[in-house]
């Protein structure tokens, strides 16, 4: 039997009240009425109507409803006034709080990771990101069959000759779930194998490969638009995209890279999630440059650069300075008087960063200029085409940056070319008959 979805997609608009639990102590960067803000627009990503949004502060927390009674009291009264089909919870609930507030309420209850699945749910569209999100939510409903279902004491008859009182159905329930998460990992691996042999595919052309991450929001899609002349759906919404796209992107000079724009990252952002979205996230892990997109007009840009990296860390990706380009992007939305002294800042951060607007394209071309710098790591060579070799010379102009070019009376051609060391052996491999440097 399946776990019921946290919210019914064949259901009118739901009235939704957002909280945000602001625990004392808890420290961090981030403003409460950020942190609800950011949570009220998860909740309309959720198509909810969110009527009522507000901070309540927790100077003790309790074990049963996380609230104290006095405060579950307080917002049954809200719930009921205002006649609200869902409460957000923008915190990690356990099984019996969640349990208990919806009893105190009448009204179905979401903590944040149980929204995040939902959206993930909705907007998953490959087959590989359908078998990860329904992996993550398996996972977190596992543990939460205190509520899913009310007949979860019954019993069922045993086997065998021993009879015995038999398994009872929150067991059974327990047992299908881990059968079903089996399965899931089973095909998972298969679509994984693929991937992989995609991937290994790629890493036999000379083309380098970028790869975007960022906060959701930040305006990664909007970017990869801009460079690539691409179509991906980029809104003014949390988790617009959530699959890998990957794109063609040319740099200066004519020479072509891979960009890849991967699912936007958020505080708090679920367990579950980051374990089934690794394998989608290894194209970070294995691209040449990773550009960190940042919503630089944000009061928040610090403490999400700082959850980026955090998520970095637990997927293990190697944050070398060398290879990470921060883009601080909507410089449109940035008054005037302060565009000049945060380009001064971009140029003097460390990593590397470039002010760039994706919405109007300010700052692009230098973004491309200093991608192109980080791939062409390599010092150029010389490379000499016999006459009539056209095609070498085009080949290098498609696969590496020609910084100088001669052309000989008998119809040679001298080329200072840039290129990795992965390109230049296959260009000697497909035309021997150049003379490469002073091989």
């Amino acid at each position: 039997m399946s776990a019921s979805k946290f919210v019914d997609r064949e259901a009118p608009v739901q009235g939704a009240l957002v909280i945000h639990p602001d625990r004392e102590g808890r420290g961090g960067s981030r403003q409460p009425q950020a942190r609800l803000e950011e949570a009220v627009g998860l909740a309309l990503a959720l198509d909810l109507e969110v009527r009522e949004a507000l901070v309540v502060t927790l100077r003790k927390l309790t074990p049963a409803t996380l609230f104290g009674g006095g405060k579950v009291e307080e917002i049954a009264t809200i719930v009921e006034v205002e006649d609200l089909d869902v409460v957000v919870v923008d915190d990690a609930l356990t099984p019996v709080q969640q349990r208990n507030l919806e009893r105190a309420w009448k009204a179905k209850v979401i903590d944040r990771t149980g929204l995040i699945l939902e959206i993930f749910a909705r907007r998953a569209r490959t087959r590989e990101g359908r078998l990860q999100v329904e992996l993550a939510r398996l996972s977190y409903e596992r543990s939460r069959l205190v509520r899913t279902w009310t007949h979860l004491e019954r019993q069922r008859g045993g086997f065998g000759v021993m009879g015995g009182p038999g398994e009872t159905q929150i067991e059974t329930d327990r047992r299908l779930i881990a059968d079903k998460i089996g399965k899931l990992k089973r095909e998972l691996e298969e679509v994984r194998r693929t991937r992989t042999l995609a991937r290994s595919a790629r890493r036999r052309t000379p083309f380098p490969s970028v790869a975007l991450v960022g906060y959701t929001n930040a305006g990664k899609s909007t970017l990869f638009n801009r460079l690539t002349q691409a179509e991906v759906l980029a809104e003014n919404m949390l988790f617009a995209t959530l699959d890998p796209t990957l794109r063609s992107l040319k740099l200066p000079d004519g020479r072509p890279a891979i960009l890849s724009d991967t699912v936007g990252f958020i505080s708090d952002l679920p367990h579950e999630l980051v374990e089934a979205f690794r394998a989608t996230l290894e194209e970070v892990r294995e691209a040449d440059v990773v550009l960190h997109v940042r919503d630089i007009a944000s009061e928040e840009t610090h403490a999400q650069a700082g959850d980026v990296r955090a998520v970095l860390a637990r997927l293990e990706v190697d944050m070398d300075e060398r290879r990470i380009l921060e883009v601080w992007n909507k410089a449109d939305l940035v008054p005037a008087e302060a565009r000049e002294d945060l380009a001064g800042d971009a140029r003097r951060a460390h990593p590397q960063a470039v002010l760039v607007s994706a919405a109007t394209g300010e700052g692009c071309e230098a973004l491309l200029a200093a991608v192109a710098g980080m791939v062409d790591e390599a010092p150029p060579v010389e490379v000499i085409t016999p006459a009539g070799e056209g095609a070498a010379v085009a080949w290098l102009y498609r696969h590496g940056r020609v910084i100088e070019r001669e052309e000989a009376e008998d119809g040679r051609v001298r080329l200072s070319v840039s290129l990795t060391a992965q390109a230049l052996g296959q260009f000697e491999q497909l035309f021997p008959q150049a003379a490469v440097g002073g091989r």
